[in-house]
């Protein structure tokens, strides 16, 4: 296989210059690769075919393409992730020149497909104008001079407007826990709904206000207006002549009446949209509340998932020491048998160790990758963007809290208490505001407006109104509003005290788990002291002939049931301490800083 060396001019801040020769163009995004192999060229692409990235392949198409003409072009866009306009008019050119394109991916599939399309069809149209002996050539000269002037319109363009690359975007995004936290809380989808869904909770607490608070509007009216008299008056005479019988007229108009001015209305007494003024400002207290739980457990989905990746990478770490240990054993294993010391089933042991090892990293590296890929979902990343974690496992060796004390904390802080106990004010104020509507209400209504029946002869007319409203028959409605309420008090009463008994729950098992996780670590620690004495008196025994190497490989097998144990008494550690401080609703406190 030959790599053709290219040579591509591409301008940074206006400027061209010339570049050495290379195997591989990289520029931003973009990354041209060409191999020549038994005749033919293949050019692959990579990253975005879109803005200046498009004069670039030109470029270097247009480059390789004079060098060879005859030799077949094979175009590799799988690799591609975006191409715009004139990256597609690029590639209908190269297309024309005879270059085949691969593409992989809906979009890019479609896109090669109506290329190809394009292409047969202009082959169609060519052979039919070849067969007409009238006009054909001068169709054939317009096409072949729009063909010849879209590059130099395209190297024009190059020249004039100069081409602005930015750095290329980290290839890993390294971040602490503390940076994930913040990342998250900016980003998450789910946090991101219960901020919504409270700031709808403030715009129903101003609905409600603003039915207490005065209304105007304004009207202009201009109407036509014909009426019935007979049907108003019942046919009767509007007055009486003695022998004569007078009846009013039929109808009366069309006459055109046109008004304009302003209304308005305001309540002076109603409990009724006071009380619900106020069961609505409850109801933004518990979405409020509602909104900071979200936000309490997003934090807590990171914290587990960032946690779960450290003991992922420790896995990959402790894998890897232990193939490097293993591959030690085996190499000294090889050496005593070629010296005549070690039997050849001891190498075979040392071999199969050095196997079992070399599996057990793939499969941690698998689980890393995957934990690596869930954090990158919590965050709300860039599917493509590269993770990397800036924290380790590590043990922070903090007092016991109290059982009693914590509880009491839990029930002060926890944000679903508080959502809990302004719902149960909301159902309250509801409750009361259907008993209130049995009371009168009192309201203010008026307008003042400019009446007559043209625009020329208007007067100012007004009517102002005080009015007061007594419910005195609703059929039942007003009973039936203050039994349900009821009814939502009790359901909200029994969620209450559930809540209770699940905060005590939670408290009481966090601090269980963060008490055995504490004494795992120390136990964990001394075991994995006390299994490398074990291998190293293993290996010496064994390298002195002693034993053969079963010690070893049982040692090993201790080694590597002690990291085990050792990274996971770390994470139970770690994850129970988030538990806890999820327990009593200092989340954000604790990792958010």
């Amino acid at each position: 296989m030959k790599i053709k060396d290219i040579t591509c001019i591409f301008a940074s801040t206006g400027v061209a210059r010339p570049l050495l020769p290379i195997r591989r163009v990289e520029i931003s995004m973009l990354r041209i690769t060409t191999e020549t192999k038994r005749g033919k060229s293949t050019i692959t692409v990579e990253g975005r075919v879109a803005g200046p990235q498009v004069a670039t392949l030109e470029q270097c198409w247009r480059e390789l393409y004079a060098s060879a003409p005859k030799t077949k072009y094979v175009v590799n866009l799988c690799g591609v992730s975006f191409i715009d306009q004139s990256g597609k008019m690029l590639l209908m050119e190269m297309h024309r020149h005879g270059a085949e394109l691969h593409a992989q991916g809906c979009l890019n599939e479609a896109i090669v497909e109506e290329i190809a399309k394009a292409g047969e069809e202009t082959t169609e149209n060519t052979e039919k104008q070849v067969k007409k002996p009238k006009g054909s050539h001068i169709i054939f000269y317009v096409l072949l001079f729009s063909l010849l002037g879209l590059p130099a319109v395209s190297r024009a363009q190059q020249q004039v407007t100069p081409v602005l690359t930015g750095p290329a975007p980290a290839q890993v995004l390294q971040l602490t826990l503390e940076q994930a936290v913040a990342l998250a809380l900016r980003q998450n989808t789910t946090e991101q709904i219960a901020l919504i869904t409270a700031a709808e909770a403030v715009q129903d607490k101003n609905i409600s206000r603003a039915a207490l608070l005065p209304q105007a509007d304004l009207r202009v009216a201009d109407s036509w207006q014909r009426e019935n008299l007979q049907a108003l008056f019942g046919g009767k005479p509007l007055f009486s002549i003695p022998g004569v019988n007078l009846r009013l007229p039929g109808h009366i108009g069309p006459f055109n009446i046109f008004s304009v001015g302003p209304g308005f209305s305001s309540p002076i007494w109603d409990f009724s949209l006071w009380k619900q003024y106020q069961a609505s400002r409850a109801s933004m207290d518990a979405a409020s509340a509602s909104s900071l739980s979200t936000r309490e457990q997003v934090i807590l989905l990171v914290v587990s998932q960032y946690i779960g990746a450290l003991r992922n990478t420790a896995d990959v770490e402790a894998s890897k020491s232990r193939v490097d240990l293993a591959q030690a054993l085996y190499d000294q294993a090889a050496d005593l048998q070629k010296e005549g010391v070690g039997t050849g089933i001891d190498t075979l042991r040392a071999n199969v160790e050095l196997q079992n090892e070399k599996q057990r990293l793939i499969e941690a590296e698998n689980n890393r990758e995957a934990s690596l890929f869930g954090l990158v979902s919590l965050l709300n990343l860039d599917p493509r963007q590269k993770v990397g974690l800036g924290d380790s496992l590590s043990f922070f060796d903090t007092p016991q809290p109290e059982t009693e004390a914590s509880i009491e904390q839990a029930l002060h802080d926890r944000p679903e208490w508080k959502a809990i106990q302004a719902q149960e004010k909301a159902v309250k104020f509801e409750k009361q505001a259907a008993q209130d509507s049995r009371l009168p209400s009192f309201k203010v209504e008026g307008n003042w407006a400019q009446l007559g029946t043209r625009v020329d002869n208007v007067i100012p007319t007004y009517t102002y109104t005080a009015s007061m409203d007594v419910p005195l028959w609703t059929s039942g409605r007003i009973k039936a509003q203050v039994t349900k309420a009821d009814l939502e008090l009790k359901r909200v009463d029994e969620q209450k005290e559930d809540l209770r008994n699940q905060i005590s729950l939670d408290v009481k098992t966090s601090l269980l788990n963060l008490e055995s996780a504490r004494n795992e670590v120390q136990v964990a620690n001394l075991g994995v002291e006390l299994a490398k004495q074990e291998v190293d008196q293993a290996r010496d025994r064994f390298k002195a002939g002693v034993a053969n190497n079963i010690e070893v490989i049982t040692a090993q097998d201790s080694l590597s049931r002690a990291n085990d144990n050792q990274i996971a008494a770390l994470y139970r550690f770690n994850q129970a301490r988030a538990d806890f401080a999820r327990a009593v609703g200092r989340m954000e406190k604790t990792y958010a800083k």
